[in-house]
């Protein structure tokens, strides 16, 4: 039988709607209409609970980055230290705190790792007290150098991953157990929402799948019918529409305002790297050779969801006209080629938000006042790319839509491939992949 502690272990998951789906309608049980259940059961009947194989090519988690948990247990063996209660080293504090422990045992300063400049000679060895040979002094020397570039790339790659959890489903798995499982009406849109926004794009020359479907608005009906009890701040964590926020008191919702502002920042910073060691093509936004694609449409991703969660905000509480001052647009995701040649062969033509997107100074220069951009400029590029600017989300909160409920396809880089077998040995050999 499903609990709600393991609904709540979905969060921080990628699993399919129709398996978060079941695990609802377990958890409801006769606390649902028979309209309600008709719904969620277009949903739940493709579960992998009743499926004859109950198999997906399509992995359930997200990746995970790699601590420096090999490397210091080298050094501890090495400088013959004593480790104490275990730690955890797949975490960039206790990482950091095992340098700051550690590096003083042989004089070395953190950061400072020129082989060089940075190292003891024979002398300054002797001066301060170390008994180690130029041998043993280089080796432990190299090791802390190592697990201090190990740091840097697990804290690059744990902010790639947030990131990536951020463009999907916004601050959902970072809501804590007691908020959760506070009101099961709360945490079943929640879940359900998560798998849906979870949902991977499909190699389309049309826009993707909407992630509020049929299903997600029965689930919101219910929180809605007993508002005393939904709690709408665990929701707007994944959720920030003005339906949602207008239950939030204006402390929460500044305090929320503000974590996306801090959010924004690191993304900002982000991109501006991102940016400098790509070579973009920014007039097309088309991916060529050499083009960290993943990382970019990641963390653009990010930045558009954190945009709209900003966005929703500032009009929740009235400060629209602070847009008037700076206002940031919207960061364009790499598109493969053939997919753009796929669209222009059926008689569309480039995408009109990405010709908004050149008219107007890069977003992330903007929020760090290296540019300057406001309402009026974004309201005269969207007018000659011919697109409504607050339908459009360029200056206002997104239009709400629902969309019906449509089967999770199994898909390999994109494309829907229809057993989920074949899906994965497609996979293992790169078809679709663009490297064969």
């Amino acid at each position: 039988m499903t609990t709600v502690e393991e609904l709540y272990k979905t969060l921080d998951q990628r699993r399919r709607p129709e398996d978060v789906a079941e695990m609802i309608i377990e958890l409801l049980e006769d606390k649902i209409s028979k309209h309600e259940h008709t719904i969620l059961e277009k949903a739940a009947q493709g579960s992998l609970k009743r499926s004859v194989f109950g198999y997906t090519s399509m992995l359930e988690t997200f990746g995970q980055a790699i601590g420096a948990e090999k490397q210091i247990h080298k050094a501890i063996e090495i400088f013959r230290i004593s480790e104490g209660e275990k730690t955890d080293y797949n975490n960039a504090e206790n990482i950091e705190a095992f340098l700051n422990q550690i590096s003083p045992l042989i004089q070395k300063s953190v950061g400072q790792n020129d082989f060089r400049s940075d190292r003891l000679n024979k002398i300054q060895r002797k001066e301060a007290g170390l008994d180690l040979s130029k041998r043993n002094y280089n080796k432990k020397w190299r090791l802390l150098k190592r697990i201090e570039k190990r740091l840097s790339q697990f804290i690059h790659e744990s902010q790639k991953i947030e990131f990536q959890k951020i463009a999907k489903h916004g601050l959902s798995h970072t809501i804590h157990p007691e908020d959760f499982t506070e009101d099961l009406n709360t945490a079943c849109f929640i879940a359900y929402f998560n798998a849906r926004s979870g949902l991977r794009s499909t190699f389309t020359n049309q826009s993707q799948e909407r992630p509020f479907d049929e299903i997600c608005e029965v689930l919101f009906n219910r929180c809605k019918e007993t508002p005393e009890k939904t709690n709408w701040l665990a929701v707007s964590y994944i959720y920030t529409s003005e339906e949602v926020l207008q239950h939030l008191t204006d402390e929460q919702k500044g305090a929320l305002l503000g974590r996306w502002t801090d959010i924004l920042q690191e993304i900002a910073a982000f991109l501006g790297e991102l940016w400098d060691q790509n070579d973009i093509n920014r007039k097309t936004m088309a991916v060529k050779a050499g083009n960290d694609s993943t990382t970019w449409n990641n963390t653009a991703g990010a930045w558009n969801k954190a945009r709209d969660s900003w966005m929703n905000l500032i009009y929740a509480l009235g400060m629209e006209y602070i847009l008037e001052d700076i206002s940031f647009g919207k960061v364009m995701r790499l598109m493969a080629a053939d997919v753009i040649a796929w669209h222009l062969s059926g008689g569309g033509k480039l995408d009109p938000n990405t010709e908004v997107w050149n008219r107007l100074p890069l977003p992330w220069e903007v929020f760090q006042e290296k540019e300057f951009c406001n309402k009026k400029m974004i309201v005269e590029a969207c007018r000659k790319a011919d697109i409504d600017p607050e339908k459009s989300g360029w200056i206002a909160p997104r239009t709400h839509q629902v969309s019906p409920f449509k089967p999770t396809p199994e898909l390999v880089h994109g494309v829907t491939v229809s057993n989920p077998f074949l899906a994965s040995v497609l996979r293992k050999n790169k078809y679709f992949s663009g490297k064969i």
